[in-house]
């Protein structure tokens, strides 16, 4: 096969077609798009505006939901450019910023969440602790420790990815570029560089998760040998939420990246890659808004403040009427 020009775009296939099946599929990815954008903005300005959820419990929060934001803001608007425009070629350029921001942001979301876990085997098992072990200083580095890791897994597998020579076939069976969808275009022989990035996939999906486990195995322990029923009800309702999101997050993510290649199925990793880049993100602000007491509250609070100035403008609206 000839060698392809390096400064021609590549095409994306994309994830729908024009007919009516499709058209109603597109508005409920758009709408629950929308929702999840929505919703992660609602959540980061409630926890940046209450004082009584300036706990890094919440910033770490508020980091996966910015995290989802992103996540959500990177791929999205090409889908519904290609569906509305037709266009689907993107350039070498814009190809490797997406596989940057997409495995900066998976990945700096899988070691987010083991954070998470962290904290809340600090708080449960070491309360009086808590201070110490889950200082602000702590809890800072983590954050930034996950971005950094996320960031270093996209810029190497981006600048891997684009180093190959591709072939005259430079049609990408996916809707957004993915390095496993990329590499398979590629005209030498890719495999030493997925034996790579499949070690990379393990390190960022099975180290987390495997810290994940550990806290709440220890978590379990703790809560089983309380004798308070509150205790066990606040214990459970906390983590349950977050094992949640893990098991959401992380299944597809290894579904993803770590199946074996004769396994692999274009359709198939469309449908998982909907599932973790708009669908899980939607989850996320209600899963923790729905099992936590104190987002919960801070909702009612903003809610009412809203409706008493609501109220207050109404009031001063008659008055100037009356005047």
């Amino acid at each position: 096969m000839e060698n392809w020009n390096p400064t021609s775009d590549f095409i994306l296939l994309g994830l729908f077609n024009h007919t009516g099946l499709h058209l109603i599929l597109f508005v409920m990815v758009l709408t629950t798009a929308f929702t999840s954008l929505v919703g992660n903005a609602l959540m980061l300005l409630l926890i940046l505006l209450d004082p009584q959820l300036h706990k890094p419990m919440y910033f770490l929060l508020s980091q996966l939901s910015l995290m989802d934001m992103m996540l959500v803001s990177t791929d999205v608007p090409r889908i519904a450019a290609h569906y509305l425009t037709g266009r689907n070629s993107i350039s070498p350029a814009g190809c490797g910023l997406q596989i940057f921001f997409f495995l900066t942001l998976g990945g700096g979301e899988c070691f987010l969440l083991a954070a998470m876990s962290y904290d809340r085997y600090v708080a449960i098992c070491h309360p009086l602790r808590y201070p110490v072990l889950m200082s602000w200083q702590i809890c800072l580095r983590m954050i930034l420790g996950s971005w950094f890791l996320g960031a270093a897994d996209g810029l190497m597998q981006a600048a891997a990815t684009l180093t190959f020579s591709y072939c005259s076939s430079h049609e990408i069976d996916h809707f957004f570029c993915e390095a496993p969808s990329l590499v398979r275009l590629a005209c030498a022989d890719p495999s030493v560089f997925e034996s790579a990035m499949y070690i990379c996939c393990v390190l960022m999906l099975l180290v987390p998760i495997s810290l994940i486990l550990i806290s709440y195995s220890l978590i379990l322990t703790a809560v089983l040998q309380m004798h308070s029923n509150e205790a066990l009800k606040k214990a459970f309702a906390t983590c349950s939420s977050h094992l949640s999101m893990v098991g959401l997050f992380f299944g597809a993510g290894i579904f993803t990246y770590m199946k074996p290649k004769s396994y692999r199925s274009a359709n198939y990793n469309k449908v998982v890659s909907v599932y973790y880049i708009i669908f899980t993100p939607v989850l996320n602000p209600l899963i923790y808004s729905l099992r936590n007491n104190d987002v919960r509250g801070a909702l009612r609070k903003c809610m009412t403040i809203v409706d008493q100035e609501k109220k207050g403008c109404k009031d001063k609206g008659e008055t100037v009427k009356k005047i």
